[in-house]
């Protein structure tokens, strides 16, 4: 809907979902990049994604993200994703590496505003290995009024590519942005890749009482 950092502070931070993914640039196995390349530092790199959250019966919501990266920095702003009625403004940095598994991580600090006032330290995390690949994004959420109010959130998606054009795999999240009786949902998704388009669904709780879908778009350019 929107909705992805050491040892220490991905166990602290991964209490989310444990599943997802995006392609990251390859690297040197073993090695961090650290100095991107002349060209890479030049430009910049956008995408927007819209999410639109439906559920039976009840008041659906929409949920946005932006981002923007040049070189290693990497910006990115939220709608709706920590709480409804809320934005988040991040910034943070990129760090690739990897040849048969390649691996993107980026540590990340935001703040929040809206019905939620907060800091957010955070991180995003993708790994990629032949068709299968697995993303995260979790984050703590320290609220500013009220330490009870704070919480940590995790997204992430465990993917397989059997076509170039398409993504199935399974989704996991651990949100507050909207009131349900599962603090983890789980579920499915596919999705669909056209150039620099990415569209499908997510389907969470198949089956169950608190089942919903997900509309997800996604454009890079």
């Amino acid at each position: 809907m929107m909705r992805p950092w050491c040892a220490a502070a991905l166990l602290a931070l991964m209490s989310g979902p444990i599943f997802a993914a995006e392609d990251p640039p390859a690297g040197a196995a073993g090695q961090v990049q650290t100095a991107p390349s002349q060209g890479r530092e030049k430009e910049w790199e956008f995408s927007a994604s819209g999410y639109g959250y439906f559920f039976p019966g009840e008041g659906d919501f929409f949920l946005g993200i932006a981002t923007a990266d040049r070189g290693r920095l990497h910006l990115e702003t939220r709608y709706n994703y920590e709480d409804q009625d809320t934005a988040s403004f991040w910034g943070g940095w990129n760090w690739a590496a990897g040849e048969k598994v390649e691996w993107e991580i980026t540590p990340m600090l935001g703040a929040v505003v809206g019905d939620t006032d907060a800091v957010a330290p955070g991180f995003e995390l993708s790994l990629t290995w032949k068709r299968l690949d697995y993303y995260l994004e979790s984050e703590i959420v320290l609220d500013l009024h009220d330490d009870a109010d704070s919480f940590t959130y995790g997204w992430s998606e465990l993917g397989l590519s059997p076509v170039e054009w398409l993504r199935v795999g399974l989704v996991g999240q651990r949100t507050r942005a909207f009131e349900s009786d599962l603090e983890i949902q789980r579920g499915i998704f596919a999705h669909a890749i056209v150039g620099r388009t990415t569209f499908g669904i997510d389907w969470f709780n198949p089956g169950g009482d608190d089942s919903f879908a997900i509309a997800v778009l996604t454009v890079e350019f």
